[in-house]
């Protein structure tokens, strides 16, 4: 095993990775613009997915020679139409919207955990409390909602007696 080639292997290399990272940065980032706002608004899961997806990308891209910047950009369109379409889709359907996204789920009412939801969404009680503290509670008992978004993100409502 040649440990000097883990850090080092040649200039080529490494002139390839600036030239190729800083296009394909350049053509995401147009890209992006072209698209508009709701690309990234990770709204949903789907959003998320495609969001992890140009990260992943956009890495492949810099990292591995054997993807040219064309191919590599060319796939970086392909999720980001993939994504309008889909968005395009769920504003005009609501079976495929329905289908694509999923809907918010109350984890905890009046301060009290809605146990049958945070199963079937497999949410721990520790998840729920970890969330309430974050956002300033100490326990459930404070908490008027907690719902999980169709983002993945916990929201909380304090009860109006918790507030300080």
């Amino acid at each position: 095993m040649d440990i000097a080639a883990m850090f080092f292997q040649d200039w080529e290399g490494i002139v390839r990775t600036v030239l190729v990272g800083a296009l394909a940065y350049v053509t995401l980032v147009l890209f992006l613009r072209i698209s508009g706002k709701r690309t990234l608004a990770k709204l949903n899961a789907f959003d998320l997915v495609v969001t992890v997806a140009l990260g992943s990308t956009l890495s492949a891209i810099v990292l591995q020679e054997s993807v040219a910047l064309a191919e590599g950009a060319t796939a970086l369109a392909l999720l980001i139409l993939a994504q309008y379409l889909v968005a395009s889709f769920s504003v005009r359907s609501q079976r495929f919207a329905a289908a694509v996204r999923s809907e918010p789920a109350l984890l905890a009412r009046n301060g009290a955990f809605c146990a049958q939801s945070m199963k079937r969404e497999r949410v721990t009680q520790d998840e729920a409390i970890s969330a309430i503290r974050s956002q300033g509670g100490h326990s459930v008992s404070e908490v008027e909602s907690l719902v999980l978004e169709s983002d993945g993100t916990i929201s909380v409502s304090f009860l109006a007696a918790s507030a300080s």
